[in-house]
């Protein structure tokens, strides 16, 4: 059985997503943070680290949502790979990008707008953290050009891994309009039955 831990309204989401893309049942354990489950010795026996998400299939736990992501796909719906080295390979370099390089400054914006009160949020660090994002999108929505999806015409765990960090621009306001194959593939994405299913949890 697939246990997941975490909230669909978190970082674990894209997990959840990811879930429900290869269509087998699972179970959910929500973590509450105020009462410090996460440093419970329960939960620090499945990640150590203290934080959500992780993921249990069987005896096996796995932690790190890109980490879980790539799993469950390889384990349940290898088809969200790609079908070649070449494929696979370049849905590697945009999650981990996706990760490493666009998730960093608006997560640092959204701690700003999301967590800290507003009479002691730092502006600086919210400009700064903004002028990055023009072009790490400018890099994404040219490489959507002529093409519905980050490998061409079919839907893969790139997609999801990509999409699940551009869309908490919209958490923060950031207006991704100018960006018109990015909001294209949005679009396209919006309308997956998985991804409906995701955002009914989040509700």
């Amino acid at each position: 059985m697939l246990t997941i831990y975490g909230s669909p309204q978190s970082s674990s989401g894209r997990c959840f997503w990811c879930l429900e893309e290869i269509g087998k049942e699972y179970t959910a354990k929500s973590i509450d943070f105020r009462q410090k489950e996460h440093k419970s010795q329960e939960f620090l026996a499945i990640n150590p680290n203290g934080k959500v998400p992780a993921l249990t299939d069987g005896d096996f736990l796995i932690w790190e949502s890109m980490a879980i992501n790539f799993y469950l796909a390889e384990a349940y719906k290898p088809d969200l790979l790609g079908n070649s080295a070449q494929q696979r390979g370049l849905i590697h370099q945009w999650s981990y990008w996706a990760l490493a390089e666009l998730q960093a400054p608006i997560i640092e914006i959204f701690i700003q707008l999301v967590f800290v009160p507003e009479d002691r949020r730092n502006q600086a660090t919210i400009d700064k953290a903004k002028g990055k994002l023009p072009s790490l999108l400018a890099t994404l929505d040219n490489s959507l050009e002529g093409q519905k999806y980050i490998l061409g015409e079919e839907f893969t765990l790139g997609d999801l891994n990509v999409s699940s960090v551009v869309t908490v621009c919209h958490a923060v306001n950031y207006d991704l309009s100018e960006y018109k194959n990015i909001s294209s593939w949005l679009g396209l994405i919006s309308e997956r039955p998985a991804y409906l299913k995701y955002q009914e949890l989040c509700s």
